[in-house]
């Protein structure tokens, strides 16, 4: 398996194990994945699940990829989000991409926003919008645009098993091309990016790709990629982390040492008590305290290194 099919792999697992999908659905998804049983059920083990589940379990039918139903603890962090535009314009080698477009009425920056691994979603769109409303303008890209776009697929285990097989290449041509696009859109401010979850990670990784147009960048909970370096960005850099969430924080030194090497201004920020995808409203991990709190410091943190 490839770096990104484990990691969407152990998501899988994870889930599980917290309760937020049965086994029956787990050992689905991850057939997508290309784990036959034998892994499938080792994967689950490792991670902490019983060999067999206590309760007899009904078949699961496949998840929507609207966002989920939101979670009674709280209202999504930050304000009312502005309208978002779908937009497409030109992608690497002839390709179009697709993205959602949120304009800022007097812009202070422009921001790139990368989704989560079930692809672009109304959350994520939200999340543009209310970056709009708070004076960024924000583009989210849809990184399943060459498969004809997020909603294509029907069921989000599919999207999720779509995004494992593309390669890094690509997904870093992709989002330089949303920079640029980003760069036309937003002309003469100052770039930033964030992405959440799966989106954590692809924005550690474009940071590591020699991409020098970002000033700001917010990855959450986002696994760093093998051997980072972030010599070439400029970026300045504060990563958010879950304190309930083992896997990712694993590699949150690792983060702290590339970016110290490549002498970029950063923070790194442990919510205390919150779990993976706390920011997420529409998931069963949300916590509306916490990502009230986050949403204060993407604002501060792009307020100094973009505004």
């Amino acid at each position: 398996m490839t770096p990104i099919q484990r990691y969407l792999a152990e998501e899988v697992a994870l889930d599980h194990v917290d309760g937020l999908i049965p086994r029956r659905e787990a050992l689905r998804r991850l057939a997508l994945l290309g784990l036959g049983l034998p892994a499938a059920t080792a994967l689950l083990t490792a991670c902490g699940a019983p060999p067999e589940s206590a309760a007899p379990q009904s078949p699961s039918a496949p998840t929507s990829l609207q966002g989920g139903t939101p979670s009674p603890s709280g209202s999504p962090a930050g304000p009312s989000p502005l309208p978002t535009e779908a937009i497409t314009f030109a992608g690497p080698e002839g390709t179009t991409l697709q993205a959602a477009w949120a304009a800022a009425e007097e812009p202070k920056g422009g921001v790139l926003v990368i989704h989560e691994n079930r692809g672009l979603t109304d959350h994520v769109r939200s999340v543009a919008g209310r970056l709009a409303a708070s004076g960024y303008s924000a583009l989210a890209l849809d990184l399943l645009s060459r498969e004809g776009g997020t909603a294509t697929f029907t069921d989000s285990a599919q999207a999720t098993a779509k995004l494992g097989e593309i390669d890094d290449a690509r997904f870093v041509a992709d989002m330089k091309a949303a920079v640029g696009e980003l760069a036309r859109r937003a002309d003469g401010l100052k770039l930033g990016m964030m992405g959440f979850c799966f989106g954590g990670g692809m924005t550690w990784l474009l940071l590591s790709s020699a991409e020098p147009r970002l000033s700001a960048a917010v990855p959450f909970y986002g696994p760093l990629p093998e051997n980072a370096d972030m010599a070439g960005t400029k970026a300045a850099v504060l990563g958010v982390y879950a304190e309930q969430d083992d896997r990712v924080n694993a590699t949150r030194d690792a983060a702290e040492a590339a970016l110290t090497e490549a002498k970029l201004t950063h923070e790194l920020v442990t919510f205390p008590g919150v779990g993976h995808a706390f920011f997420n409203d529409t998931g069963q991990r949300y916590n509306a305290d916490a990502a009230a709190q986050a949403y204060e410091r993407v604002l501060d943190w792009f307020g100094r290194h973009l505004a």
